[in-house]
Order: C-alpha cells, then sequence, then structure tokens
C-alpha cells in the first residue's frame, strides 16, 4: 500500500504544478520542459504558495501539519510561500461529528449523553491531529472537548515516512534543496509530532505551564482530569481573539504596544526562567481576552531547556545588542563543541 501512496504524493505533486520547486534551474530546464508538455492540461494560473497548500490539503492531515511547521519557518522558506501555507493553522476541515461521537464514547466507555449535559456537533477548532467542540459537563460547567483524529497515529506513521522518503529524493534532485536540510527538518517534525497523540500529555504540559504563571498575567485554561483520556482532553472554556485579528484587537481598545512588551516579556519568562515553553506559538494557538491579557491554548509541543542552553541563549542576546559579533561566534563555537560552564 505505501508505494500507490507514494503514487499518490507524486501524481497529487504534478497535478498542482510543485515540479517548478525542484526543477526550476538549468541543470533540469530539459526535464522542466519534457513535463510541461506532457501536463498541459493542468492549471498552473495560482500562485506557486496557493498551490502548495492546496497540495498540502489534498494530501491529508499529516501534510498540512508539515505545511503549518514550515509556515513559522520564514528564515528558510521564501515570504510568498510561508504567508501561504500560514492559512492552515486554522482552516483544516473538521472530521465527521459522528466520529466525534464514536471516538469519545470508546474513550470513556460511556454514551455521550452520560459524560455531556450537551455538546456541540460544530467544532469550532480543527487542525490537522485534532478538533475542538464546546459542550457543558452534567453538573453544567462550559468545557472545551479536544478529540484526536479518528486512525490519526497510523496515518501520521505511514505518512512521516513517506515525507522521509519524499525528502530524501528532493535533496537528490535539487543542490537548492539539499541545503535546507529536508531530512533533518522531517525527524524534527517526527519527533513533535509523536508527542502530541496522547492527549494526557497535553494536559500535563497545560498543567504545568500554568503553575508557573499563578498570577495569571498569561491566560491558561485549567485542565478536568477526571475526564482526560489519550484520545480526548476537557479544559476550561476560554473565549478571547485571535492575535493575528489586529484590526478587531483595536476595536475592542486593546493596547498593541503593551500587547508587544507583554508577549516578550512572558515569552522570556517561559524560556530564561522556567525552562519550559510554548514551542508552538503560531496564532491559530494565540488569543488575547477582552482584558488585553494573553491567552495560550494547544499544549502538544512544549520546548524545555537547560541552564547551559539558557546561558548559551542569554549571552547571544546580549552580544547581539552591544554588537559583539565575535562573542556571538565564540559562544557558538562553544555549544557546538558541548563546553559547559562558560565564562563571561
Amino acid at each position: 500500500m505505501r508505494i500507490f501512496r507514494l503514487f499518490y504524493i507524486i501524481f497529487i505533486a504534478l497535478r498542482f504544478g510543485l515540479d517548478e520547486f525542484i526543477l526550476d534551474d538549468t541543470k533540469h530546464k530539459l526535464l522542466q520542459k519534457l513535463v510541461n508538455g506532457l501536463l498541459f492540461l493542468r492549471n498552473k494560473e495560482q500562485a506557486r504558495g496557493a498551490r502548495l497548500r492546496l497540495a498540502l490539503e489534498a494530501l491529508g492531515p499529516i501534510f498540512v501539519k508539515f505545511g503549518q511547521m514550515l509556515s513559522t519557518r520564514r528564515d528558510l522558506i521564501p515570504l510568498d510561500i510561508a504567508d501561504e501555507l500560514a492559512k492552515l493553522q486554522d482552516q483544516v476541515p473538521p472530521f465527521a461529528y459522528s466520529e466525534v461521537v464514536v471516538s469519545i464514547e470508546h474513550a470513556y466507555n460511556l454514551t455521550l449523553n452520560q459524560v455531556f449535559k450537551d455538546f456541540d456537533p460544530i467544532a469550532v477548532a480543527s487542525a490537522s491531529v485534532a478538533q475542538v467542540h464546546f459542550a457543558h459537563l452534567i453538573d453544567g460547567t462550559p468545557v472545551a472537548v479536544k478529540v484526536l483524529r479518528p486512525g490519526i497515529a497510523k496515518v501520521i506513521g505511514k505518512d512521516l515516512l513517506l515525507l522521509d522518503t519524499a525528502a530524501w529524493l528532493l535533496q537528490s534532485l535539487s543542490a537548492e534543496v539539499r541545503r535546507l536540510k529536508p531530512r533533518e527538518v522531517v525527524a524534527e517534525f517526527a519527533q513533535h509530532t509523536h508527542s502530541e497523540l496522547d492527549l494526557t500529555l497535553e494536559a500535563a504540559n497545560c498543567t504545568r505551564l500554568s503553575s508557573n504563571f499563578p498570577d495569571k498575567r498569561l491566560l491558561i485554561p485549567d485542565v478536568y482530569w477526571d475526564w482526560c483520556r489519550e484520545q480526548v482532553m476537557v479544559m476550561q472554556r476560554m473565549n478571547g481573539t485571535p492575535i493575528s485579528q489586529i484590526a478587531l484587537l483595536r476595536e475592542k481598545n486593546i493596547d498593541i504596544s503593551k500587547l508587544a512588551r507583554d508577549g516578550v516579556e512572558i515569552f522570556f519568562t517561559q524560556v530564561f526562567r522556567d525552562g519550559f515553553f510554548h514551542a508552538d506559538m503560531h496564532p491559530g494557538n494565540i488569543q488575547v481576552a477582552d482584558d488585553g491579557r494573553y491567552i495560550a491554548l494547544d499544549f502538544g509541543i512544549m520546548g524545555t531547556l537547560t541552564d547551559t542552553d539558557k546561558y548559551y541563549l542569554a549571552r547571544n542576546f546580549l552580544a547581539f545588542f552591544n554588537r559583539d559579533y565575535r562573542d556571538v561566534a565564540v559562544a557558538h563555537h562553544r555549544i557546538w563543541m558541548g563546553t559547559k560552564g562558560y565564562r563571561c
């Protein structure tokens, strides 16, 4: 079956004209002309970024998630592509409500009505691995319920192997792609993706991050642990405005300058004080409450730092601020060589 899936990926790539990403250089001009001649009926009027986004959506959840990750790496990919892939952060089609019910009842070994007083069949958010519905517990508590996509673990396992194969092929064909080290990117992506398949781990991450901000500078939903399972996570319902909707934030009289300052302070607090931070902070996961405080959502991908890591980052920041580029180079060399106990 894997070979048929690989052929399907190649078909989708050719259908949306993605061959131009690896054939658009002097070395492959003849091959590109041949492909364009054989597939002259395909529509390539849309921009390359839009065609890449549509291709990833056609290939399924794991490829959508890979596109989400790439959209945050503007240091690696052109801005026009990054802007288009950013649309994948909150525009993934939801799976059927009937499948949601089956997943929940299987997780609890109870009927839906035995767990929830009411349950909204329309998903309020849908991502590549899971989606979220609003509901009320039997006692009337309003909650948000996150449910894994059915069979997503098997899909991810198969498609990660195919992604690695595709990365190998791409770097074999194109020196430009080889420079981006696609197989290393896929390996990092695989590591983070597997950690998102157990929602009890996400619930634990959520609780830990919340305990680091008892002053509520950063709003994080409470977790209802009695109703958390590997496939289902139940948490406090949060209401806010997505951070990307700047115009709406201004209408609500949110101080954008203060919001920016608070964002830097909160993130640096996570990194340098706690060594535990939200590592998936795209606009789909960050909202703003009406009182101007940040709301963090989706805790499947978190980062941790050792004291050595924190020292290395701090030293780099100070060196950049002081324009001491020699010290930047020294810090990079020492961390690369594994030196411990730096001295300023």
